[in-house]
């Protein structure tokens, strides 16, 4: 089955079911209007008799009349990035909302655990996880798709140039941090029920296989396989510090960082947090500028590592918290002696 039928069935069967006001991409709409750019260029390369070239004039005179095509170039990317910024925003919100409820703080987590007696709703939260990955891996290879066939249409590269600017406007579906979030919530969920099951595992031989974290290797890895040609990998080595992430933060350009390392990069202390950076702060990866700002703490990666690894999580926080009081005296100092006018 082509991938249109396929999207469009997805669209009938879980659009409808769960996602009614989430955005998605029209990929039926937007192939019509590559179908008729083809058609036009057709008729321009086919060299067509007077009637036919006048004919074809009146109906494709705002559509491919030359190497730039004006109906895709106003319209096209346009449309498609409007609708990938409400994509990841409605992925955004809906995965906040079930991690919000997967790990509760304050009185909420006094309500939840009160519920629990009552009402077990892991299942639903691992289902609408398994709904929301569905939901953002096929609007992600849509827009690819359908920029791909924008290349081979126009014979130009504007789609490939136009995923570089989904990357830099950070609305590139398959490097939000949220979708580690997403495989991390599976991951914890799995290792709960195996936990209370005996090590059994009520999901062990259904979604959950599909989820992986290895911390053994030289290069520690969160593994998320979709399908047979769809597999996620993501690397848990922070950049600047070159050990399993600890206490991780997102920044807005996807890249992963402990507290401590994005702190250090930002000249900020830990104390202060990721998000009280300079606006001119740059990724020290990409050297993105403003990514501080929006920085996602990575509640369900940092539980999942600190249970993979207790040893070293127990470490890592004893360090940070020596570097924290060590700052903090630093600090203060400083202010004192501001104050006192030295």
């Amino acid at each position: 089955m082509k991938f249109g039928a396929t999207y469009e069935e997805y669209l009938r069967v879980e659009q409808d079911k769960y996602l009614g006001q989430c955005s998605r991409v029209e990929y039926k709409r937007l192939k019509k209007v590559l179908k008729k750019c083809r058609v036009g260029r057709s008729l321009q390369a086919d060299g067509a008799n007077d009637d036919e070239q006048e004919q074809g004039s009146d109906e494709y005179s705002d559509v491919c009349e030359c190497n730039s095509c004006t109906l895709c170039d106003e319209m096209f990317f346009t449309e498609l990035n409007k609708e990938a910024s409400e994509i990841a925003g409605c992925f955004r919100s809906r995965v906040q909302r079930l991690l919000h409820l997967h790990i509760p703080s304050g009185i909420q987590r006094y309500i939840w655990r009160f519920r629990q007696c009552f009402i077990d709703d892991q299942q639903i939260m691992v289902q609408e996880g398994r709904m929301l990955l569905n939901y953002v891996t096929m609007n992600a290879i849509a827009i690819r798709k359908i920029l791909k066939k924008y290349d081979k249409i126009h014979g130009s590269v504007s789609g490939r140039d136009f995923k570089s600017k989904m990357q830099t406007a950070h609305i590139e579906l398959l490097q939000s941090p949220w979708l580690i979030e997403l495989g991390a919530f599976h991951l914890n969920c799995d290792d709960l029920d195996a936990d209370e099951l005996g090590g059994g595992g009520f999901f062990k031989n259904g979604f959950f296989k599909n989820f992986s974290c290895d911390l053994s290797g030289a290069q520690p890895l969160l593994t998320m396989t979709i399908s047979e040609t769809l597999k996620y990998e993501y690397s848990l080595t922070c950049p600047i510090c070159l050990d399993t992430l600890f206490n991780p933060y997102a920044l807005s350009c996807g890249h992963l960082f402990c507290k401590a390392c994005a702190c250090g990069a930002a000249s900020v202390y830990i104390f202060q947090g990721v998000k009280s950076a300079p606006l001119d702060a740059k990724c020290p990866v990409c050297r993105a500028v403003g990514v501080f700002g929006h920085a996602v703490h990575m509640s369900e990666l940092e539980l999942l590592l600190k249970r993979r690894d207790k040893d070293y999580w127990r470490q890592r926080l004893r360090e940070e918290r020596t570097t924290m009081v060590k700052q903090s005296k630093e600090y203060w100092d400083s202010q004192a002696m501001l104050s006192m006018g030295i």
